[in-house]
C-alpha cells in the first residue's frame, strides 16, 4: 500500500484509531469534572441555571462517553494483534498497569454511570451528586493509570531482564517513573482546557446566532475563566515537563528543536520555523532567535542543547514530523492564552458576550484543545522512536509477523469504519450542542426527589423536538 511495509502500516493503523480514541476521553475527562462542578453549584446556590446546564452537558458526555468506550476497545486488542512481540516482551509491566484501570476506574465509572445519567427521578440529591463525582474521579484513575503505563515506556525503570522478558521487580518505579507525574499532570490539564474551548465554543456559537440567556452566558463565562487560570498554568508545566524530557530523552528534544550540531559551542538558538531535513541532516529556511533555546531548555545563557548528530542515525527520531507537532501545540497554547487574558479584558469592560470579533474567534478556537492534544501525542510518541520502550526494544522488534496485504486491509477497514461509525456519532453531538440548554426561568420547577418531573437526563431525549427549528433561527444581534 503506497509503497509502505508491514512495520510503517502497522504504526500508521495504530496512530489512526488512537489518535480517535483520544478524543472521546480527553472530552470525558473535562466534562465529567464540569458536571460534578455544575450540581455542586447548583446544590449550593440553588440557581436553576446549573441545573439546566447540567442536563444539557450530561446528553452530550454520555454519548461522548460511549464512543470513547467502543473506541477504546480497539487500542487493547491491537497490542496483542499488531505488537505481539511487544507484548511478549513487555507485557508483565503494561498488563497489570491496564487491568489496574480496568478494576478501579472502569468500573467505578460504570457503577455510578447509570446513577449518574437515569438517576436523577430515583434518587436523593446528594446521592446523585455522589454519583456525579466518582464518575469524575474515576476518569482521572483512568487517566492515572494509562499514563503510568505509557510513562514507562518513555522513562522505563523498575524491572529487571530475565529471559528477554521485562519482569517488575519494583512496582512504585514501575508507576512513578521519572517521566509520569509531568505527563500525567500535562494530560489531565490539557483534557480540562479542551473542555473548556469545546464548552466556550458552544456558547459563542449561541450567542453570535442571538441565544442571549443565562445558561449561555454562565457556560460561556465558566469557559473563559478555564481559560484564563488553567493556560498559563499548563504552559508552567509543560516547561518543567520540557526539562525533565531533556533529561531522559535528549534526542527526542534535539528533534523537536530541530538542531543538528553543537561543533561551532556556545549557546543554541530557538528555531521558530523551518524545514528539517533528515537526508541533509539540517534545517533549512530556518528563522531563530539566538540563544533563547537554552535559555528555554537550559535556564542558561551558555550551555548548549543536544544536537542530533549527537546520536546515531539509526536512534534518531522524525525531527520532521514532531518540529511541527509541537509547534502546533504551542502555538494553540499560546493563543489559549491569549484568549483568556482578551476575555479578562472585555470583561472588566462589560463587553464579553457582546463582542462579535472575540466570540468568532472563540468559536473557531472549539477544537483548538483537541488538535493540541493530538499534536502533543504526536510529539511524545513520534519523538520517542525508533524505540517502543525508550532505550530497550525498537519497534521493529515489537511488531508482528504480518504481511504488508493484511496491513493493508485492515488499515482500510479501519478507516472506513471509523468515519462511518463515529462520524455519525460526532454528528449526533453537535446536533445536542446546536440545540443548547432548555432553561426553566421563570418556570415553576419542582424542588427534586424522587420521582420528581424534571428535563430527562437520557441522551436520546434531547432530540425528540427542536432540533430543525434551531436551523432557522435568526442570528440577531449582541
Amino acid at each position: 500500500m503506497l509503497g509502505l511495509e508491514a512495520l510503517e502500516l502497522a504504526r500508521i493503523q495504530f496512530a489512526f484509531t488512537v489518535s480517535f480514541h483520544i478524543i472521546f476521553p480527553a472530552i470525558t475527562i473535562g466534562l465529567a469534572s464540569y458536571l460534578a462542578v455544575l450540581e455542586g453549584l447548583w446544590l449550593k446556590t440553588g440557581e436553576e441555571v446549573y441545573r439546566d446546564l447540567y442536563h444539557f452537558w450530561s446528553k452530550i458526555f454520555a454519548v461522548n462517553f460511549g464512543m470513547g468506550v467502543v473506541s477504546g476497545l480497539v487500542m487493547a486488542y491491537q497490542f496483542g494483534t499488531n505488537w505481539s512481540h511487544f507484548s511478549a516482551y513487555a507485557g508483565s509491566v503494561t498488563g497489570p498497569l491496564l487491568t489496574y484501570e480496568v478494576l478501579t476506574a472502569f468500573f467505578l465509572e460504570a457503577g455510578f454511570l447509570g446513577v449518574m445519567l437515569f438517576g436523577w427521578h430515583r434518587v436523593g440529591r446528594g446521592l446523585h451528586f455522589f454519583a456525579t463525582v466518582m464518575v469524575a474521579i474515576g476518569t482521572l484513575i483512568s487517566t492515572f493509570w494509562i499514563l503510568a503505563s505509557n510513562s514507562w515506556m518513555q522513562t522505563p525503570q523498575g524491572f529487571e531482564i530475565i529471559d528477554g522478558r521485562v519482569i517488575p521487580t519494583d512496582w512504585f518505579a514501575v508507576i512513578f517513573n521519572p517521566s509520569f507525574p509531568y505527563r500525567l499532570m500535562h494530560m489531565a490539564i490539557a483534557s480540562f482546557l479542551a473542555t473548556a474551548f469545546f464548552v466556550g465554543a458552544s456558547a459563542a456559537w449561541h450567542l453570535l446566532r442571538g441565544r442571549d440567556n443565562p445558561a449561555i452566558r454562565k457556560m460561556f463565562s465558566m469557559a473563559m475563566w478555564m481559560a484564563l487560570i488553567v493556560a498559563p498554568i499548563q504552559a508552567m508545566v509543560g516547561d518543567a515537563h520540557g526539562l525533565n524530557t531533556l533529561e531522559h530523552q535528549p534526542a527526542k528534544i534535539a528533534a523537536i528543536e530541530g538542531h543538528w550540531d553543537n561543533s561551532e559551542g556556545g549557546p543554541t538558538p530557538l528555531i521558530l520555523f523551518g524545514l528539517p531535513d533528515m537526508q541533509r541532516e539540517e534545517t533549512r529556511f530556518k528563522v531563530e532567535i539566538p540563544v533563547l533555546g537554552s535559555l528555554i531548555l537550559r535556564h542558561s545563557l551558555t550551555e548548549p542543547i543536544p544536537a542530533l548528530k549527537d546520536f546515531p542515525r539509526e536512534d534518531r527520531p522524525n525531527s520532521t514530523i514532531v518540529f511541527w507537532s509541537f509547534r502546533i501545540m504551542a502555538g494553540l497554547g499560546m493563543l489559549m492564552i491569549f484568549i483568556g487574558l482578551w476575555s479578562l479584558w472585555l470583561r472588566w469592560r462589560g463587553g464579553l458576550f457582546r463582542q462579535r470579533a472575540f466570540l468568532r474567534l472563540a468559536l473557531w478556537m472549539g477544537p483548538s484543545g483537541l488538535l493540541a492534544i493530538l499534536a502533543g501525542w504526536f510529539t511524545t510518541e513520534v519523538g520517542r522512536q525508533p524505540w517502543v520502550v525508550y532505550g530497550l526494544m525498537r519497534t521493529s522488534d515489537a511488531v508482528s509477523n504480518h504481511s504488508t496485504l493484511q496491513m493493508s486491509i485492515t488499515l482500510l477497514m479501519f478507516v472506513v469504519v471509523y468515519f462511518s461509525l463515529f462520524g455519525v456519532g460526532l454528528g449526533y453531538m453537535m446536533r445536542l450542542v446546536r440545540k443548547g440548554p432548555v432553561t426553566h426561568e421563570g418556570r415553576e420547577t419542582s424542588e427534586g426527589g424522587a420521582g420528581r418531573q424534571r428535563t430527562p437526563a437520557r441522551p436520546l431525549s434531547a432530540t425528540v423536538e427542536g432540533l430543525d427549528d434551531d436551523d432557522n433561527a435568526p442570528e440577531g444581534r449582541n
